[in-house]
């Protein structure tokens, strides 16, 4: 810390006021923000000085290119901290975390995801421009020993951990067939290698690419698959086709392209990448203990179960040895094909609770019967919440609007989490005296706001009146 804050003075003439520690990830390296007066700077230490090394040569390459990178500014003479421009805080992750927690992502947060794989090639091909790729690290280029490296890292620190029977001799010979069709795919531009929403800064709007020290030369397709494939990403296939067609179109600028092809290529590099990841999250969940990382694990293998639904004809033993990995019951608890079901109710009091088919035990009860009672008026009775006449009286009442509040609020948090958790089912009721005006109304409004803001199957109850549906 003392040569960063030296580091800082060097370079601003001035002594940093403050220094605050940002969140780390999941590398060894860790980043401040330091200011003085109105200078903001972002201070990085890395144990590993050739890595270090490498972020400054392709930082500043990138920089003299023109792409949006962060500029850095200067280094200690060992090479242990530099210091670099502070681009805010807006990383893409986090601006698009509503549209993954609701597994449904909004127009506004597709147009930041549909700009950044149109800025890919441009990284890809100019960044690669020039570049003296023998500066990176720990290696120059994607080769077979990178492959071999990473499909090892698989198959030692997660595959073995799950305690599945293999041939390691068959799975070998799949793994050096795998390696073939990647390095078909050779070419000369910058592969990123940790392509992904949380490497991406938006600064007023546009995005902004940080942690590339890990880059080298190697095939475009590595990171589109790191994206688009992002294990908690959970981009519907709609959304993933759109990604892949944005990108294609902006790499046309570059090269021809085979539509066909691509997409064929494409697919290894999903389940290679797919692998890498699992290692990855084996060793930073199983042996490093770190919760993040197993709890991405689920995201991981339903990727791998979607891929498998068409086997790899290439890797026959590979294909058999991950279809029955993905059916292991600690595996198998959830699958993104099955959506949350979210049962809403309404229902008497008098009557009792409803009964929850599924087993989990209940969910919320919302008692309605602090609400205004339309029912007190003969008017009403021959209606229910369904009904025109009794909406307009709760709702001119004014006493249902912050109880539905309230009940949104809580709701949206719990919906949340379920999705990202990938449970399977919810129930929400709602009860009053009779289950016929102010339940109704709510479970209506309920359902109505669900089936809007969440990609989530939506089955509605009312109970005294035998109404079932499904929005």
């Amino acid at each position: 810390m003392h040569r960063l804050k030296t580091l800082f003075e060097q370079h601003t003439g001035q002594r940093p006021e403050n220094v605050v520690e940002l969140p780390s990830s999941g590398s060894n390296r860790r980043y401040f923000r330091m200011t003085a007066g109105d200078i903001c700077l972002i201070g990085a230490l890395g144990t590993s000085v050739d890595e270090n090394k490498a972020f400054w040569a392709i930082a500043t390459h990138f920089h003299k290119q023109g792409l949006p990178v962060p500029e850095v500014y200067a280094h200690d003479e060992e090479f242990t901290c530099y210091i670099q421009q502070d681009l805010g805080d807006q990383i893409l992750f986090n601006c698009i975390e509503e549209g993954r927690t609701r597994g449904k992502y909004s127009e506004e947060e597709r147009a930041l995801l549909r700009e950044t794989m149109a800025s890919l090639p441009t990284l890809q091909f100019e960044g690669a421009n020039g570049f003296d790729f023998s500066i990176c690290y720990p290696q120059p280029e994607f080769d077979e020993r990178m492959i071999s490296f990473d499909l090892n890292y698989f198959k030692y620190c997660f595959l073995k951990a799950t305690g599945l029977d293999f041939s390691e001799l068959k799975l070998e010979e799949d793994f050096r067939r795998m390696s073939d069709v990647l390095m078909r795919s050779s070419s000369s531009t910058f592969l990123y290698r940790d392509f992904q929403a949380r490497n991406v800064m938006l600064v007023d709007g546009k995005p902004y690419f940080i942690d590339f020290q890990g880059g080298r030369k190697g095939p475009i397709y590595y990171d589109v698959a790191s994206f688009v494939w992002q294990a908690k990403a959970n981009y519907s296939e709609e959304l993933k086709h759109e990604l892949i067609q944005t990108y294609i179109d902006s790499l046309r600028r570059y090269m021809p392209v085979d539509e066909a092809y691509f997409y064929s290529q494409l697919r290894h590099f999903v389940l290679f990448r797919t692998l890498q990841v699992l290692g990855a999250y084996g060793f930073r969940g199983y042996f490093e203990k770190k919760p993040h990382f197993l709890q991405s694990i689920p995201f991981a293998m339903d990727n791998l179960r979607h891929l498998l639904k068409e086997p790899f004809a290439e890797y026959p033993y590979l294909s058999e040895l991950l279809l029955a990995l993905t059916q292991m019951p600690q595996f198998n608890e959830s699958n993104t094909q099955q959506r949350l079901t979210v049962r809403v109710n309404s229902f008497a009091y008098k009557k009792g609770l409803p009964n929850d088919p599924t087993g989990n035990g209940g969910g919320y009860i919302f008692d309605c019967r602090g609400i205004n009672n339309p029912g007190k008026y003969q008017h009403f009775w021959h209606f229910t919440g369904l009904d025109k006449e009794v909406r307009d009286f709760l709702e001119e009442d004014g006493e249902v609007k912050p109880f539905l509040e309230n009940v949104f609020s809580l709701t949206d948090a719990h919906i949340q989490k379920y999705i990202e958790r990938k449970f399977s089912n919810l129930m929400i009721s709602f009860g009053c005296t009779g289950g016929q005006h102010r339940s109704v109304y709510c479970a209506e409004r309920l359902a109505e706001h669900i089936a809007k803001h969440y990609d989530v199957r939506v089955l509605v109850s009312h109970r005294e009146q035998g109404i079932e549906k499904e929005l």
